[in-house]
């Protein structure tokens, strides 16, 4: 097997190689997307890797530099970083794919493969490092090559929506800067590993748990709860199929994952006060997000709207505290991840062939497209946890755990919002696919049957990641048995604290 170094240097090396080498093949598309294409395989294959040396429970870390922790920088791999990483390969693939077409990005250009090997390079950077700081640059490389991607077409539209994005982010970015300031003056550490062994012997708790909501609010702004998700609904709709295909795969889930992480392994003992404040903000959150979805007629803001209600499943973990609720809210990412992309994409081929992405002006795709018909179908009932899908499995956890811990509000809270989703993607298939094709509506769809490559590229990566969703739904017992045994290793955080720092730290603390 090869070394953690290894293991934990690849999946950053790959992205970093594909920036380097589109933007020295900037002038030439065709070599651009080859070399980012190739890079995304390299992620996905060194994903693979590390998913597969991390499998039966291993921690895997290492060190950069001749300092070792907490002073020097480290990556650390336990089973969820690993699995963020490995669906961050396969939605880094499944997209490439996607776009691989100059038609699909009309206004591709010299920065577009480079910016999104950036983003790749700045989401699987925030999955693996050790360091909170660190966290915060990362979020940075983020947020540059988000907000250049969104950008990227120069309209009216997309200038305005790129400005509320990075100015709402940039001052939550901000704010976690600051937080991690104030983290750094009581414990002198940056180090995860290091603050989790000294976060619990500090004498004032009560300033603890204030740095606790104030990690809640910085990170809550980048997962889009409820009331900061202001900026996402206002960005993501101007963005072309695969921009916001991606965006809504893992830009919010960075989010996720940074709540998940601190909340249970620094932030771990603050369960009885920020518990509650996290459940009512998973509650606002999804029926918020819903009843927005409900409301619009454009495919792309019904999307967007969804993404910020199912993030309010997410954090069910953290609200409920149980290995049963973290198991299952490491499923639901997981699941959505995979579902929600997939609907941006298969939205991208409703413009195609029908002309449009407003319901009003939409129709007869089924009649015509049969295919594609049920391709929206197996995502859109797996995100309102129709079973045997994905999410029925992923609903079914976080809220059972929910029943289990006596969290009967946000238990009853997760099932009505997902028969409201069920009506939004309802609405989507009643408008676009069975009700009669409007006058003229027909010239699009043979302009897509017509064009058989761009028909392959864009339905390859969707009939994939549609088969990934059945998968999950028909064979669940390893899925779930992997985020289960997932989410017990993250409330039991000896291991990764040992990986990190070594047992003889602990030792020395234990005997002074």
């Amino acid at each position: 097997m090869m070394s953690p170094h290894i293991l934990l240097t690849l999946p950053i090396l790959f992205p970093i190689l594909g920036v380097a080498f589109c933007a020295l093949f900037w002038s030439n598309k065709a070599v651009q997307r080859f070399i980012s294409l190739i890079a995304s395989f390299g992620l996905l294959g060194s994903a693979l890797a590390l998913t597969a040396a991390v499998y039966d429970g291993t921690v895997l870390a290492t060190s950069f530099g001749d300092w070792d922790a907490p002073f020097g920088i480290v990556f650390v791999a336990d089973m969820f970083a690993a699995a963020m990483v490995l669906i961050t390969g396969i939605m880094a693939v499944a997209i490439g794919i996607y776009g691989l077409n100059g038609n699909i990005e009309p206004k591709e250009n010299a920065f577009y493969h480079l910016l999104y090997q950036g983003l790749l390079l700045g989401v699987t950077g925030a999955f693996l490092t050790g360091d909170i700081f660190n966290l915060y640059v990362w979020f940075e490389i983020m947020l540059i090559s988000s907000f250049g991607l969104l950008a990227l077409g120069g309209t009216r539209a997309q200038l305005d929506a790129g400005v509320k994005y990075v100015t709402l982010n940039l001052i939550a970015t901000t704010f976690f800067l600051i937080t991690v300031g104030f983290l750094y003056g009581i414990t002198g550490t940056l180090n995860m590993a290091d603050l989790a062994r000294v976060l619990p012997t500090l004498e004032n708790q009560g300033l603890v748990t204030t740095l606790a909501v104030m990690f809640l609010m910085a990170f809550g702004s980048k997962a889009a709860v409820f009331p900061l998700f202001y900026w996402l609904p206002a960005a993501y709709h101007t963005a072309s199929a695969p921009i916001v295909a991606i965006f809504a795969a893992l830009l919010t889930k960075v989010g996720v994952y940074a709540i998940i992480r601190t909340f249970t392994l620094l932030f771990d003992g603050d369960a009885g006060y920020t518990g509650p404040i996290v459940a009512a903000i998973a509650i606002f959150t999804m029926v918020t997000g819903v009843l927005g979805a409900a409301a619009h007629f454009d495919i792309r803001r019904i999307l967007s709207f969804h993404i910020i209600s199912q993030i309010g499943y997410m954090l069910f973990g953290i609200a409920v505290a149980t290995p049963l609720a973290v198991g299952g809210s490491i499923l639901y990412v997981i699941h959505h991840i995979i579902v929600k992309a997939n609907l941006f994409l298969i939205a991208g081929v409703i413009d195609r062939a029908g002309g449009s992405f407003d319901l009003k002006k939409l129709g007869g795709l089924y009649a015509s497209l049969p295919m594609l018909g049920v391709l929206f179908l197996i995502p859109a009932l797996s995100l309102a946890g129709l079973p045997p899908l994905s999410g029925f499995w992923s609903k079914f956890t976080v809220i059972k755990a929910s029943l289990d811990a006596g969290h009967i509000v946000l238990a009853a809270s997760g099932l009505l919002v997902g028969l409201l989703t069920l009506y939004s993607m309802l609405k989507i298939w009643n408008e676009a696919f069975w009700k009669a094709a409007p006058a003229g509506g027909t010239e699009s769809v043979c302009d897509w049957q017509a064009d058989r490559k761009t028909k392959l590229l864009m339905l390859t990566p969707i009939v994939s990641l549609a088969a990934i969703t059945l998968a999950i739904g028909l064979f669940a017992e390893p899925f779930v048995d992997f985020s289960m045994r997932a989410g017990a290793q993250l409330l039991d955080k000896s291991a990764y604290i040992d990986a990190v720092i070594g047992p003889s730290h602990l030792a020395a603390e234990a005997n002074p």
